[in-house]
């Protein structure tokens, strides 16, 4: 099995197709960016609603146990995340709301600072303020993943320390391999590791480079390298694939609603538009290939596991809600005198 942190796009039919010929066995999808709450909602039912009607290739986890399941009846697992804040406004509660939607991952800033903390485009990085302080320990609570992975330094590293349970920088990689605003500094993943947190690498060619982007070779010598500096039971697979995107779709993850003006987000004057994808990933089943490039580079069978898949289920088993929780909230139901004369709540359960 695979498992991949973090995609975004306009998954079709064909899409999910490509992930199982590839043996995806979870991935985590972008539900919004800059969307509020309302928006949010509608991203959601809209996932439900993909995932039903592709149900023989996919399903959404919001558990371990369920991701695992999933993938061993030949399906892919959809982990349903978001790339901002913006979906909580500012509302502490909706945390535990969202949580008991399946949504299992949320990162807290995406590029601009919020009231959470410092992006990584920001002059200065204010570090994890006040109410992020208290953002974080609602999602430690309800089972949702920090990512950390358009956060400023600072920020992620206040986060890391703040948390309870480790965190994710789901899609970036050492910018000591690949200067770019967007990757994370040694010290701080060094942090991130201790702390039991994963780094998922990227794919995305403006962080990643042209070196690493040129072969499967290159590519995975710099997860190696990544390994290198943060041991080998922290590092997965982030991809930030993205899927039918437009210029449209561009333009609202870099601009949003907050500017009149252009802004380029990882790209670039010189080079504006959509990114090509590196050499060895031109289709999206050949994510297939990452266990063989992996072996060639010189990690054991046990590693490649690891990369591939492991590392991302022991830190998903940290923090994800498990069995326990779910058994639960069904015996709760049938216990309550109210919950459990209704039909449809007791069904639910």
């Amino acid at each position: 099995m695979l498992i991949d942190g973090l995609q975004c796009g306009h998954f079709t039919r064909e899409i999910f197709a490509e992930l199982r010929k590839a043996d995806v066995g979870a991935v985590t999808v972008t539900c919004g960016f800059w969307e509020g709450t309302v928006e949010s909602l509608d991203s959601i039912a809209r996932w439900r609603d993909l995932v039903n009607a592709n149900k023989d290739l996919v399903a959404i986890a919001t558990t371990v146990d369920e991701i695992e399941a999933i993938s061993a009846s030949g399906r892919t697992a959809i982990i349903l995340g978001f790339q901002n804040s913006n979906l909580l406004e500012g509302r502490i509660r909706f945390v535990e709301l969202f949580a008991e939607l399946g949504v299992r991952a949320i990162q807290l800033t995406y590029n601009n600072q919020n009231e959470l903390g410092g992006s990584c485009y920001e002059a200065e990085d204010s570090g994890l303020s006040r109410t992020g302080k208290e953002i974080v320990r609602e999602m430690n609570r309800t089972g949702i993943l920090v990512d950390l992975s358009h956060v400023g330094n600072r920020t992620t590293k206040d986060a890391i320390l703040y948390s309870e349970k480790p965190v994710a920088v789901t899609h970036a990689n050492p910018d000591s391999l690949f200067a770019h605003k967007r990757n994370k500094t040694d010290d701080v993943l060094k942090v991130l590791a201790e702390r039991g947190g994963v780094l998922g690498c990227a794919t995305y060619r403006n962080i990643t480079g042209e070196h690493y982007c040129s072969s499967l070779k290159n590519w995975c010598e710099m997860v190696a390298k990544s390994v290198d500096i943060m041991g080998i039971d922290h590092v997965g697979i982030g991809t930030d694939r993205s899927h039918n995107f437009t210029k449209p779709d561009y333009d609202w993850m870099r601009m949003g609603r907050w500017t009149r003006g252009i802004d380029y987000g990882a790209a670039s004057a010189a080079r504006p538009g959509k990114a090509p994808p590196p050499a060895w990933f031109t289709e999206v089943h050949h994510l297939g290939l990452l266990p063989g490039g992996l072996r060639d580079v010189g990690f054991s069978p046990a590693e490649v596991e690891k990369i591939t898949s492991g590392n991302w289920l022991r830190l998903y088993r940290d923090v994800f809600p498990g069995r326990q929780v779910a058994a639960a909230k069904a015996a709760f139901v049938q216990t309550d005198p109210v919950l459990a004369t209704s039909p449809r709540l007791s069904a639910a359960s």
